[in-house]
């Protein structure tokens, strides 16, 4: 017998109901935090005590999703528990979402709708590439409906892997023939021309983060064979001056170490059936004075243009380890 103030939810497969607690109860212990009040697992049902009946309601909604994401596909992550709840609270984020002051079960639905929607699947990858917060999707959703897209935020929300994830399947699905990968290259008291090796060689340091995003996604033939035949092309942003570049991907990483020029300069180099994807930290700005970003300039006089997508991601968006997520709101709280 259920007590009065606890719901209770009966899963019949086991499996499912192991997704459903994840590692350790580790997805339970999450949405307990999250709703601040306990959740037991007694045979093959989920309860949950609260006196509010608004928690309990809630507490049912985020299960009923979360059974529907998981029965979709979607990993059954700690990460998606906190999307469902951000979504279905009225503090959640929910830009650009339809329908957000509807019921629970319309958000839930679009909510759905827009992690499906968003899912990557890269012809020959080691597996499909899923949102794990309402961002993501929001990012990975704006990144097919608009030909220049803005990301910025902490280090782990998945900035650059759902670029390069999104690219990729572009590239392998015959949509567009080449990627691009630039970043500014700003390091203290040296430059590309002290270093050794060849141009590649020279610039493969700065663009690490986005080859081990490629290197997570495809086998290395893959990517060999793509770079031999110029399909994937990496360069400094500087050499990017003067090219117009069409039928192709262009991604800008660690854009907060741009100058307003070098901005101005990589946003105009956009030619015919092309996309470029930029990113960056805002809080991570390298250059003697923070003022001088071109990022942050860009996002300055740019945010008023309907046909930039400009994605806003915060620490709720971290998918590293949890501690980063705890490390990174501590510096914001200290700035603040």
């Amino acid at each position: 017998m259920i007590p009065n103030n606890s719901v209770g939810i009966v899963l019949d497969d086991t499996r499912i109901l192991a997704d459903v607690c994840g590692i350790n109860d580790y997805n339970l212990r999450i949405l307990e935090r999250l709703l601040g009040a306990p959740i037991h697992v007694r045979g093959n049902e989920l309860t949950m005590e609260s006196p509010e009946q608004s928690t309990r309601d809630l507490f049912v909604s985020i299960i009923r999703q979360f059974l529907e994401a998981i029965e979709d596909g979607l990993p059954a992550s700690p990460d998606l528990v906190t999307a469902i709840h951000s979504h279905l609270t009225p503090q959640g984020t929910a830009q650009g979402l339809a329908g957000n002051a509807g019921s629970n079960s319309n958000r839930a639905s679009s909510l759905g709708d827009l992690f499906k929607e968003a899912a990557i699947m890269i012809p020959g990858a080691f597996c499909r590439v899923y949102p794990r917060t309402v961002n993501q999707a929001l990012y990975l959703k704006g990144l097919s409906e608009y030909d220049i897209s803005i990301a910025v935020g902490p280090a782990g929300t998945g900035k650059t892997f759902l670029a390069v994830a999104w690219a990729l399947k572009e590239l392998l699905g015959k949509t567009r023939r080449k990627l691009v990968l630039t970043r500014p290259v700003v390091e203290a008291g040296e430059s590309l021309g002290f270093l050794p090796g060849d141009l590649g060689q020279k610039i493969n340091p700065y663009l690490r983060p986005l080859y081990d995003a490629m290197e997570a996604l495809l086998p290395y033939e893959t990517l060999k064979r793509m770079e031999d035949s110029r399909n994937i092309e990496i360069a400094p942003l500087a050499y990017m001056r003067g090219r117009s570049l069409n039928n192709c991907v262009v991604i800008l990483d660690e854009a907060q170490n741009t100058s307003r020029e070098q901005m101005k300069m990589f946003l105009t180099r956009l030619g015919d059936n092309s996309t470029a994807i930029i990113t960056g930290d805002v809080t991570q700005v390298d250059l003697p004075k923070k003022s001088d970003s071109g990022l942050l300039h860009a996002l300055s006089i740019l945010s008023g243009i309907d046909d930039i997508f400009i994605c806003r991601m915060d620490g709720r968006d971290v998918v590293r380890n949890p501690l980063v997520r705890k490390i990174i709101d501590a510096y914001e709280s200290e700035i603040g």
